[in-house]
């Protein structure tokens, strides 16, 4: 079976693997204190443009965003997330188990926009029951959204002036932003990203590692974050395991290259149903790619292709995802393609 389900599929990138096997025997301290962790976060600044940023290295998306969402909130706030937003739909309720609400807003292709986010700050703080509503506290956006779109430069600006205006955070889900830095028409670059935003992660599970996230606060982090971290059972005793992975990741631009080949194979993908008939729910530049198919036409698939059925249309099409990775090799797009063509329109 060919398996085109999502960017963890395979283990870890070989040249992590290499420096694992090479290390193994090293004793390090436990707990982020170790050299491969100091290194990763020196280079993380670099890569950033922040040299006094604060960078953490959690285990999981789902225990990173919890986290942060958590130490950036007092316990009064909730924090304004798209209707489609990951924390809103496939975290099963994490932040909320945290005690903090997920507070959704209606979203285009998978983005919330500055005059929406706007109108929904301007109705609580006008409200006359405000105090019976939870307090807006963080803005949440991901890069890329669950629909594997992308902000604009401008988009996140626009956003950031809103936050400012109201004095509130804004945190942004890096779990895929190798792949939205690598996007089709990005304009934003990882430095420019931390300049706007209060708190981001860099996602390793996703771009090429075994596991883990590189949260960076670009402007310092909440008192007690390493304490906060531990709490919610996100710190790893062998830290040394996230270091060496994050180091290897950013020594001659291997987290931007895997991005590049990445979304590159995902735009292959793109003109192969295009190509073939199949419309494309959504024009995601990134490397997942929405296809609609009949129910037929996905059963003939999946008797020899794993993907995902992301949702069912009114008509009783389904809207599919298939998502590059790492580790996607051309035989593999040429073997989907072979198999697309033969398909009954």
């Amino acid at each position: 079976m060919l398996s085109f389900t999502c960017d963890y599929s395979e283990g870890a990138h070989p040249l992590i693997l290499k420096r694992l096997a090479e290390t193994n025997l090293e004793q390090e301290p436990g707990y982020g204190f170790d050299r491969f962790t100091e290194s990763a976060r020196a280079l993380i600044r670099e890569a950033c443009g922040c040299p006094e940023a604060d960078v953490f290295l959690l285990v999981g998306g789902t225990q990173t965003n919890a986290t942060v969402i958590d130490a950036l909130l007092a316990g009064y706030e909730g924090v304004v997330a798209a209707e489609t937003g990951h924390i809103a739909i496939h975290e099963s309720g994490a932040v909320e188990f945290c005690g903090h609400k997920v507070l959704t807003i209606p979203g285009h292709a998978g983005k919330i926009d500055s005059a929406g986010l706007e109108a929904y700050l301007r109705w609580y703080h006008s409200d006359p029951s405000k105090d019976h509503i939870v307090y807006p506290g963080l803005v949440y956006i991901s890069f890329p959204t669950e629909y594997g779109t992308i902000y604009s430069k401008g988009e996140i600006e626009a956003i950031r002036a809103v936050c400012d205006s109201y004095g509130i955070k804004l945190f942004i889900d890096g779990a895929r932003l190798g792949y939205g830095l690598a996007g089709v028409g990005c304009d934003v670059t990882l430095p420019e990203i931390a300049s706007l935003c209060d708190a981001f992660y860099i996602g390793g599970t996703k771009v090429g590692a075994l596991c883990g996230e590189a949260v960076v606060f670009p402007k310092g982090a909440p008192a007690h974050f390493f304490s906060t971290v531990k709490q919610h059972g996100a710190l790893l005793a062998k830290g040394r395991l996230l270091g060496l992975q994050f180091e290897t990741l950013f020594t001659d631009g291997l987290y931007f290259k895997i991005g590049r080949e990445a979304v590159e194979k995902a735009m292959q993908l793109k003109a192969m149903f295009t190509a073939n008939g199949i419309p494309l729910h959504i024009n995601s530049p990134t490397n997942q790619q929405f296809p609609i198919l009949s129910k037929s036409q996905a059963e003939a698939i999946g008797e020899q292709v794993c993907f995902e059925i992301w949702e069912e249309l009114p008509d009783g099409r389904l809207v599919t995802r298939f998502a590059t990775s790492w580790a996607t090799g051309q035989a593999q797009i040429d073997a989907l393609s072979a198999i697309v063509a033969n398909v009954k329109k």
